[in-house]
Parts: C-alpha cells; sequence; structure tokens
C-alpha cells in the first residue's frame, strides 16, 4: 500500500491510502474519471502496520483499494457495506467529527 499524511494549518490530518498497483492509475465509471496519484496517495511504501497506525489517529480518510479497504473493514473504522466501487475498484472516506 502506499500512505501519505496531509496536515493542514489548523493541525487536521487527511490520511491518503491506495493499493499499490493502483498508483498512477485512472478509474473510471461513466463520466467519473478519478487519477490515483503519487502525489495525494504518496510515493513511498507502507506496511500493513504503518497503515493501521496512521488509520488509528485520523478524523479524515480516503481510501482506494481490495486491501485498503479490507484493512479498514478489518480495524472496525467501516463496516463491510461502508464503502463504494468506482469501476470494480473499492473506495471509502471516513470523516470523524
Amino acid at each position: 500500500m502506499y500512505l501519505k499524511v496531509h496536515r493542514t494549518p489548523a493541525g487536521d490530518e487527511v490520511v491518503a491510502v491506495c493499493d499499490r498497483e493502483l498508483l498512477d492509475t485512472c478509474i473510471q465509471q461513466g463520466d467519473l474519471e478519478i487519477h490515483i496519484s503519487g502525489d495525494f496517495y504518496g510515493r513511498s511504501p507502507a506496511s500493513p502496520d504503518e497503515v493501521r497506525a496512521a488509520l488509528r489517529g485520523a478524523g479524515n480518510c480516503n481510501l482506494f483499494g481490495e486491501r485498503t479497504v479490507a484493512l479498514a473493514i478489518e480495524m472496525g473504522l467501516i463496516d463491510a457495506t461502508g464503502f463504494i466501487r468506482i469501476g470494480s475498484v473499492p473506495h471509502a472516506q471516513i470523516i470523524r467529527l
């Protein structure tokens, strides 16, 4: 997986994670096209433990891919129906208030 933590000037975090094979690809569904870029998801591989640690404290998460979404389900961050598919790719967003 690839992981990047974005920090806002206010101190908030957005954790972006995607499966390795999705980095720098485009996925489409109808008129919707999403580029899964290294600028947003990072270019350094992350282990499942590193991803778990980042997701545990994150207020906002953006997740793409089978393994990434499965990890969020395993952690109890979303339930088994708490994601959508864009094309055939699972996608979840988590926002904690």
